[in-house]
């Protein structure tokens, strides 16, 4: 005589089958979701990027080395005279290249330094369909340091890094891989590389991300391996490299709360470490001098341009042809010395005082 299974044991079996499929397809949902927001090209707005001719002095010399899936990305070290005293490798934010940047290349280069940047996988000259996540720029400052320090084309001189944003992240993290590395400047950066897909997703989604969270942390683990696993603390925690960690307190991108008030509640007394405070410098605008204004003058130029315009620039059929006049306008109208001219200089010669006292050999 066949034995029966029991009722209840049917019911539970089915009940963890169920729950299984849906903690699985929420799964794939968070990953899908991460993928179609992260893992996409980026490219720089073309009218408005930066030349190094915008640049008195300012000399390139373009490399190309490859990551590590062998897509080859594309930099450049630059410098302005002779005699540099060391090497700061640049890590760019998320959402375009280097470029961006240029003006920051250029104030370390003219105040003695080499500085390699680069652009990071999927984004603007370098290979791939996509960034991949947030890991992809850990992976790809740590052979970009390898490239500089083995392939031959660079002076042995001490290393330090500049990251700003996803970059700070990158600059930090990366210590757990290269701890020779003499000096790094963080600004506006986060502990791990999920909390970027975190303090965005909040803004759209609400506490509601913090359900899928657990998935991206997996989904991030299985793409990236070891490297999502790293974090900055992990970073410093590996190096005896001196730190100088900034965030300004209305950064609305990557909230202070993710990066800089972690790390300065368990580094405040440790002389590695420098912390520099600010209330009202937002995140994209970080670098910018509180009283240029041609960034806000050159959008109401542009507005005041629009509204000339003999048809409706705002309708969708109209789309591709505003966008091409648009940059017709911008190139016959934008003041390159203006755009290229916009840095905070007493906040860079902070920063370069921190490099000229902790990277250059004593």
């Amino acid at each position: 005589m066949k034995m029966k299974k029991p009722k209840k044991k049917i019911i539970l079996t089915v009940a963890i089958l169920i729950l299984v499929l849906l903690v699985g397809g929420f799964g794939l949902f968070s990953a899908s979701i991460y993928d179609q927001n992260i893992n996409q090209r980026y490219e720089t707005y073309k009218p408005l990027m930066l030349k190094v001719s915008d640049f008195e002095g300012l000399e390139a010399t373009s490399y190309e080395f490859p990551s590590d899936k062998g897509q080859i990305l594309s930099g450049a070290m630059y410098k302005a005279g002779d005699d540099q005293k060391g090497i700061i490798i640049l890590a760019h934010g998320f959402g375009g290249g280097y470029n961006s940047y240029l003006d920051i290349i250029n104030y370390f280069a003219q105040n003695g330094y080499y500085v390699f940047a680069y652009d990071a996988t999927g984004n603007d000259e370098s290979q791939g369909e996509g960034v991949g996540g947030f890991p992809q720029g850990l992976i790809d400052l740590d052979y970009a340091i390898s490239f500089v320090e083995d392939s031959g084309n660079f002076p042995a001189l001490p290393i330090g890094l500049f990251g700003h944003s996803w970059g700070a992240y990158s600059v930090s993290s990366v210590l757990s891989y290269h701890p020779e590395v003499k000096a790094v400047i963080a600004c506006c950066g986060a502990n791990k590389s999920s909390d970027y897909f975190e303090a965005v997703g909040k803004k759209e989604a609400g506490d509601f991300i913090y359900t899928m969270m657990p998935f991206v942390k997996l989904h991030e683990r299985i793409k990236f391996g070891r490297y999502a696993s790293n974090t900055s603390i992990d970073g410093f925690e590996s190096s005896n490299a001196k730190v100088l960690l900034a965030h300004s307190e209305d950064d609305q991108m990557i909230p202070i709360s993710y990066g800089y008030n972690l790390f300065y509640e368990k580094y405040k007394d440790n002389p590695r470490f420098t912390f520099m405070h600010f209330e009202d410098r937002g995140h994209n605008n970080f670098f910018v001098d509180p009283n240029n204004t041609y960034k806000d003058e050159l959008d109401q130029t542009i507005e005041k341009w629009a509204e000339t315009l003999p048809y409706d620039y705002q309708a969708e059929e109209n789309k591709e042809k505003f966008k091409k006049d648009k940059a017709d306008f911008i190139e016959k109208n934008l003041d390159r010395q203006k755009w290229a001219n916009a840095l905070d200089l007493k906040l860079f010669k902070k920063f370069l005082d921190f490099y000229d006292e902790n990277l250059i050999s004593k």
